[in-house]
C-alpha cells in the first residue's frame, strides 16, 4: 500500500513538478508514494482568489487567512478519500526537521499531510485549531513553505521500502546512525593525481567496512560535533575503535584523552 502524503499549498505545480522527477517520481509511478497535492485558492470565494490579508495591528506584508485554509483541508477530509494525519504547518516555529522526524513520519501507516505557509504567515487560529504539528527545515526564512514540503517529502520518501532499490543505503546515509556519512568515490581510481584510498580497491569488505565506520566518526566529530554530542559522546567502544585505527589525535583535539 502506498504512502499517502497531501499538500495544501498556493502553488501545486511547484510541488507536482519536482515530486515527478528523478526519485520521488519513480516511487509515485511505482505506486510506493500517493502524493496529492491541493490547491488552497480553490476555496476562495472572490473573483480574485484572496487568499491573504493585512495583519490586525498592522505591520508589514500580508497573512494567509484562515477561511480558505480552514475550508480546503475540510473538503479534503469530508472527501471519499478522507485526509490523511496529522497535519502538520511548515514554520519556522515548528520543531527542527531532521533524520530522526523523517523516520517518525515515514512509519506512520496512514500517512500525513503539509500544510505550505505563505507571506508573512498564516492566520494563528490555523496553528492553534487547525494543524496538529509545525515543523520547520532550518532557522531562515523562504519565501514560503513549498521548498520546505519538498524537504519533508523527499526525505520521508528515501526511508519507504524498496524506494531506493537498495534498503542499506539509506541506513548508509548522513544522519541515520547520528552520523556523517563516510567519504564515497567512483572510478576512474586516478583523477590527476589524487587516488582512491587503496583500502576500497582492495576488494577486502572487512577492511572496507572498517574505514568508513572510523571516517564516518573522525568526520563527526572534527566536522559536526553537535551531532556527537548529541548521541551522548563516543560511547566507550567507539572511542577505543578509533584508538585501534590510528585515530588518537582526533580524539584529544576533541576532548578525549587517550
Amino acid at each position: 500500500m502506498p504512502t499517502r502524503i497531501d499538500v495544501f499549498t498556493l502553488f501545486p505545480d511547484v510541488i507536482d513538478h519536482y515530486v515527478d522527477a528523478s526519485i520521488l517520481g519513480r516511487a509515485r509511478a511505482r505506486g510506493q508514494l500517493d502524493l496529492c497535492t491541493h490547491d488552497v485558492r480553490d476555496a476562495a470565494h472572490d473573483a480574485h482568489r484572496s487568499v491573504d490579508d493585512a495583519p490586525f495591528g498592522g505591520g508589514a506584508g500580508m497573512v494567509l487567512a484562515p477561511e480558505p485554509v480552514f475550508e480546503s483541508v475540510e473538503s479534503v477530509a469530508a472527501s471519499p478519500g478522507g485526509l490523511p494525519r496529522p497535519l502538520i504547518l511548515l514554520s519556522p516555529s515548528g520543531r527542527r526537521f531532521d533524520q530522526r522526524v523523517a523516520h517518525e513520519l515515514a512509519g506512520l501507516p496512514e500517512g500525513f499531510s503539509l500544510l505550505c505557509g505563505r507571506y508573512e504567515g498564516v492566520d494563528q487560529r490555523v496553528a492553534d485549531h487547525l494543524v496538529d504539528d509545525e515543523l520547520s527545515v532550518g532557522d531562515f526564512v523562504l519565501a514560503g513553505g513549498e521548498l520546505a514540503a519538498l524537504v519533508v517529502v523527499e526525505a520521508v520518501t528515501r526511508l519507504l521500502p524498496g524506494v531506493l532499490g537498495n534498503d542499506r543505503s539509506a541506513e548508509d546515509e548522513s544522519f541515520s546512525a547520528g552520523l556523517l556519512e563516510y567519504p564515497q568515490y567512483t572510478r576512474p581510481a586516478e583523477f590527476r593525481g589524487w587516488e582512491v584510498p587503496e583500502v576500497l580497491r582492495s576488494g577486502d569488505h572487512g577492511r572496507v567496512d572498517q574505514w568508513r565506520r572510523v571516517q564516518a566518526l573522525v568526520r563527526t566529530l572534527e566536522r559536526r560535533p553537535d551531532l556527537i554530542a548529541a548521541r551522548g559522546g563516543l560511547t566507550d567502544e567507539e572511542v577505543e575503535f578509533l584508538v585501534e585505527h590510528g585515530e588518537v589525535r582526533s580524539l584529544r583535539e576533541h576532548g578525549y584523552d587517550w
